[in-house]
């Protein structure tokens, strides 16, 4: 198990290229199971939850070609068990994107219930009660969804919560359904936009991503076709937090910065000076220390749940007093008492953060409890005094592509190490 060592105290300077979006990235290949023909992937990121994603699929008989450019071919013509065993799935609660994809195109499924980040409770039920309304046949039995279904029938469904797998789930099983689905109050991230357009690539007929209404209406068949993953939002507000913090200028390409007006909004609000182009994010703090910001998570186009650990950090060393509310996730500040343990000065309070400036934060070893908070960590060991270790970094190697050379390129003095 590796661990990062950070020597803080560089501000950030140059260029580095934006990963595709692990959270798009996954369910398409999971959609990957709808097709008759191969499927070929570009932009997948190498990362923990993809090397998963192809496991679990492989170990379903799917045959995977890679090339030294991360394209991944899929072909599900040889597919011969249609299982997703806990061991896999445990790790990574993506992996219950497989669930729709398999019961619409197969007519059954075995699927563990999931796990991933101890970020707070993310039932599953507003999936399966989904499928049930299009006809399937669910039970849930020794910690297995069990799914069943001869063909699955359009349906009006109205989700209780917004929930980007629920979206996503449900829309590929609508793929293939005899009629039509309107799917309400739906997720309108730009992954989800993006499995649309995936699946429209392979012949689906979806019509609204993006919005809070999506119609799915079903085709007898999908095909296979050559698609991009888009780039990764929350990698690339990452970089710009860690830009931010440091006092530094950065400028991230291959990126979309419409995916990210809110981030950008709070950062020329803490005192970054921000320009964007098509494909392009250039962040400058020209000198200026950090102004702390109020901040409430809320499902997109709001400010994204995703990046709520590094606004942490960054109003732990602004000026003034900030304020952090948690609205998607009700265990997501495990890395308060990660923060404080460096000097940071915050208050909890259910699930709002009150966070005073510090002028300077101090190394000191501490551990990831899940993906955003690893992040949050590192950019903290940034701008420390001294050398910080983050321990059990597997969880930022889910969602961020080799973290350290890429920080390395900017200047950072950051390496991995065997624990």
């Amino acid at each position: 198990m590796d661990k990062l060592i950070i020597t803080g105290g560089t501000p950030l300077e140059g260029e580095i290229r934006i990963s595709g979006a692990k959270n798009a990235a996954l369910p398409i290949l999971a959609a990957t199971l709808l097709a008759d023909g191969p499927v070929k992937v570009g932009n997948i990121p190498h990362l923990q939850d993809i090397t998963t994603t192809m496991e679990l699929l492989g170990r379903m008989g799917v045959e995977l070609v890679v090339d030294e450019r991360m394209n991944i071919e899929v072909d599900c013509s040889t597919i011969r068990e249609l299982f997703a065993p806990y061991e896999l799935v445990k790790s990574m609660r993506a992996s219950i994107l497989v669930l729709g994809p398999m019961l619409a195109r197969f007519g059954k499924a075995v699927v563990s219930l999931p796990g991933g980040c101890a970020i707070g409770s993310r039932p599953v039920n507003l999936h399966i009660e989904g499928l049930v309304k299009m006809g399937a046949d669910v039970h849930v039995e020794g910690g297995y969804i069990h799914a069943k279904a001869s063909r699955l029938k359009g349906a009006h469904l109205v989700m209780d919560l917004v929930t980007v797998t629920g979206t996503e789930n449900l829309m590929m099983a609508a793929t293939l359904a005899d009629g039509t689905t309107v799917i309400e109050n739906a997720a309108r991230e730009p992954e989800v936009v993006d499995l649309a357009n995936c699946l429209n690539a392979m012949g689906a007929k979806v019509s609204g991503a993006g919005g809070d209404t999506i119609s799915v209406e079903g085709v007898d068949k999908l095909c296979g076709t050559h698609y991009d993953v888009l780039p990764d939002r929350i990698e690339s507000g990452t970089y710009l937090a860690a830009a931010a913090i440091t006092g530094g200028r950065v400028r991230i390409k291959d990126t979309r910065p419409r995916m990210l007006e809110a981030v950008i909004e709070k950062l020329r609000e803490a005192g970054a000076c921000v320009e964007v182009g098509d494909r392009w994010i250039d962040l400058d703090m020209k000198g200026s220390r950090l102004r702390s910001t109020n901040i409430r998570t809320s499902p997109y186009p709001a400010f994204p749940t995703d990046m709520q650990a590094q606004f942490t950090s960054l109003n732990v060393v602004a000026s003034g007093t900030g304020t952090i509310s948690e609205t998607v996730f009700e265990n997501r500040f495990m890395h308060v008492h990660e923060l404080q343990r460096m000097g940071a000065d915050i208050q909890l309070a259910g699930n709002t953060a009150v966070i005073r400036g510090v002028d300077r934060l101090t190394a000191a070893p501490v551990m990831a409890t899940d993906l955003r908070a690893s992040a949050s960590l590192v950019l903290a060991g940034l701008v420390a005094e001294g050398d910080t270790v983050v321990e059990r970094i597997y969880h930022i190697d889910r969602g961020y592509e080799s973290i350290e050379e890429k920080l390395a390129k900017l200047g950072a003095r950051i390496r991995r190490v065997p624990a």
